[in-house]
């Protein structure tokens, strides 16, 4: 049972309606301060994911070759034009705010769509949910996504929590994948996915902190070269050395 994603989605439901209904009372500083416990929050999560890893060669390959091939398709860009054709259909039946203008309102409606929907963090852990049952990332997430979805609900509304919904879609078909990819897999391989994913968070931390703001959208496909990857280099590259 897919226990991390509803507990994650759940999150943004109720962080949105907590946020609309009070959110108002947050001052700037409050968020700001917040925001920056959130990114330490994330590269603790990529640290802790990142320790385990078995073919460290191999997780640095797939990063590069992944975050290349992100940037080659301009994958960040079809997950924003995704997002985009969301809001666009959100925003039929939901006006902005009073006192927030409709473009200000639909770009950072757009920055919500693809915080909660496309993160890697969401992403990884809903694939590794689906592989061995382990909700413990998309349970960590939720706690930064309830006031992640607070903060934003602040200014855009009950809006924030109807995310919910393309969210669990999206991490519910990631998490049925994973059921057939996991028998195709060794430990050594999970261990090597699991620090590529550590390695996203890590970089989702730089971002939340606005210390440096890596590509993560595009770095996505280092998730799906690693597995690969890794057992390329356990099976073959290893017994040749």
């Amino acid at each position: 049972m897919p226990i991390g994603i509803m507990i994650n989605a759940l999150s943004v439901l109720l962080g949105g309606i907590f946020g609309a209904l009070g959110g108002k009372k947050m001052s700037a500083n409050f968020k700001d301060g917040l925001n920056m416990a959130f990114g330490v929050c994330s590269m603790t999560m990529g640290i802790y994911a990142i320790a385990p890893m078995k073919n460290m060669a191999a997780v640095i390959f797939a990063i590069i070759i992944g975050t290349g091939f992100g940037l080659l398709i301009h994958l960040g860009d079809w997950i924003n034009r995704g997002a985009t054709q969301m809001q666009k259909f959100i925003s039929r039946f939901i006006n902005a705010p009073t006192g927030l203008d409709r473009q200000t309102f639909d770009a950072t409606l757009v920055t919500v769509i693809v915080l909660f929907c496309a993160s890697g963090t969401g992403i990884y852990g809903s694939l590794t949910e689906g592989m061995n049952g382990d909700a413990t990332i998309l349970i960590s997430k939720s706690i930064l996504d309830f006031f992640t979805a607070a903060i934003f609900a602040a200014n855009l509304g009950f809006v924030v929590s109807l995310i919910a919904i393309p969210q669990f879609v999206i991490f519910i078909a990631l998490f049925f994948a994973a059921h057939l990819i996991y028998p195709l897999t060794t430990p050594s391989m999970i261990f090597d996915f699991k620090a590529a994913g550590g390695v996203l968070m890590l970089a989702t931390g730089f971002r939340m902190v606005q210390l440096k703001m890596f590509p993560t959208a595009d770095m996505i496909p280092a998730m799906i070269v690693i597995m690969p990857l890794s057992w390329l280099w356990t099976t073959i590259i290893l017994p040749m050395l």
